[in-house]
């Protein structure tokens, strides 16, 4: 009996929101919607489609050239089961209403060929299933300031008509298909959060964009962009907090003037083709808590490219550095000792930095992950309290200290392709938290201790890097 009531107030909510757009209809010339009445059930009124699996349930509404007149009725939003709304080819005037907004199965909204006024100041589809091109029309809406449209299906082209939403502060569209390139009218607009991420798009970065001098997240990782950025991007963006470039095939240097954006938090430009050497200037960004250039080309001919590391030092909230994949060369600088006590990762592998590892860098309380393998590294080897200590392919030399078996937190140790002798301390064998274990390629002496039948969990005991 309860879910023959439930069915009935279902149906009677859809009845009753088609019945609340019927009545913002000022004329029907056609008379399309005449058979909108009682003596029909709605699943058969003219442009009406149900769903056969949800009972009664209206799940499409097409009245595509009905020459309709009049407004959108916010009760279109009690509609929760539509997946498609074409209104196009009418005379609907007034506002979009924003209960338009919280269909979460809303797939297809066609609107074009209308008379709409631009009021909705906020339009948010993030995460359904929308398909197709970001509709032109958008671009009428002329008071629009927040567009949300992330985590659909959406493909082709980003209309250039979106230009012509001056007041527009969020354009959000991640995790998309989107293709080509970014409409150089976006710089017409007020846009502080531009969120492009995982599509497809092309091309550079339009000149115009660094119009917008009150941008704090810029983040077009994950698409095919190329060119170099401007020098003045840190000028251009002074309240930049957020800037994400990964994964795209970005040239050229990485701005010095990025340390002229004092409010920026994290940098995040891994995978591209940035050349040069790492601006010496980023210890004025007081904020800064990640940054991570991994993967580029980073580097110069003077020997001496770890010295932005004496700058990093000055950055008190600093929890990430990873330039791994570069080409990095010179010594390891004893500042990094004197890194933030918030850094948990350190991550400089596959470079061609030389000399010793400072001792200093045990005092990094906080230092959970260190990579510093396929360098040029000499000296003693330096044991550290992290849950991973990555030296391999280096040439440091002497014993493992049978203290470090000490380090309750240890799951990585990879220590192959060095000049390490000694024993194998047996400590280390019975360690409760071990996973990875990587000495091969060294000067062991001795034999394997008997203790590496007691490790509880599953690890590698090779050469590999």
């Amino acid at each position: 009996m309860a879910s023959v009531t439930a069915s009935s107030m279902q149906n009677e909510t859809d009845r009753l929101a088609l019945i609340a757009f019927k009545d913002g209809i000022t004329q029907d010339p056609l008379g399309m919607l005449s058979s909108w009445n009682d003596s029909l059930h709605f699943c058969r009124w003219s442009g009406v489609y149900c769903s056969r699996r949800h009972v009664h349930r209206v799940t499409k509404l097409n009245l595509f050239s009905y020459g309709l007149v009049g407004s959108l009725s916010p009760h279109i939003g009690n509609l929760t089961f539509l997946r498609t709304i074409v209104l196009q080819n009418n005379s609907f005037h007034g506002k979009v209403p924003s209960e338009i907004g919280g269909l979460f199965r809303l797939q297809v909204l066609v609107l074009s060929n209308n008379s709409f006024e631009g009021n909705l100041r906020v339009l948010n589809l993030i995460d359904n299933k929308l398909e197709g091109k970001i509709p032109e029309e958008l671009g009428s809406l002329s008071k629009l300031k927040a567009l949300g449209l992330s985590r659909n299906n959406l493909t082709r082209k980003i209309p250039a008509s979106l230009g012509n939403l001056s007041s527009l502060t969020l354009f959000s569209a991640i995790y998309n298909s989107l293709e080509g390139s970014i409409p150089e009218e976006i710089g017409r607009t007020s846009i502080d959060r531009l969120q492009l991420g995982f599509n497809r798009l092309t091309g550079t970065i339009p000149s115009s964009l660094y119009n917008l001098s009150n941008m704090y997240y810029f983040l077009v990782g994950a698409n095919q962009l190329e060119g170099s950025l401007s020098q003045d991007m840190g000028t251009a963006f002074p309240h930049l907090r957020m800037l994400v470039l990964a994964a795209n095939r970005f040239t050229g240097p990485v701005p010095v003037s990025l340390s002229n954006a004092s409010m920026l938090e994290d940098i995040y430009a891994p995978d591209n083709s940035f050349t040069g050497p790492v601006p010496p200037n980023l210890g004025r960004l007081q904020n800064l808590r990640d940054i991570t250039m991994a993967w580029n080309q980073l580097g110069s001919a003077g020997g001496d490219d770890l010295s932005f590391i004496n700058s990093l030092a000055n950055c008190t909230w600093l929890q990430r550095m990873s330039f791994n994949r570069n080409f990095l060369k010179g010594p390891l600088v004893s500042t990094i000792a004197n890194f933030s006590t918030q850094i948990s990762l350190i991550d400089l592998g596959i470079n061609q930095i030389h000399g010793t590892i400072p001792s200093g860098i045990k005092n990094l309380v906080n230092l959970t992950y260190l990579n510093l393998v396929r360098n040029h590294l000499t000296g003693a080897f330096l044991p550290l309290l992290e849950s991973s200590i990555k030296y391999n392919g280096n040439n440091l030399m002497g014993e493992i200290p049978s203290s470090l078996a000490a380090c309750q937190i240890l799951v990585q140790l990879r220590l192959s392709n060095n000049s390490l002798n000694g024993s194998i301390p047996k400590e280390l064998m019975g360690h409760s938290s071990l996973v990875v274990l990587q000495l091969g390629g060294n000067a062991f002496t001795g034999s394997l201790p008997l203790e590496v039948g007691h490790m509880i969990n599953q690890f590698t005991y090779h050469e590999q890097n």
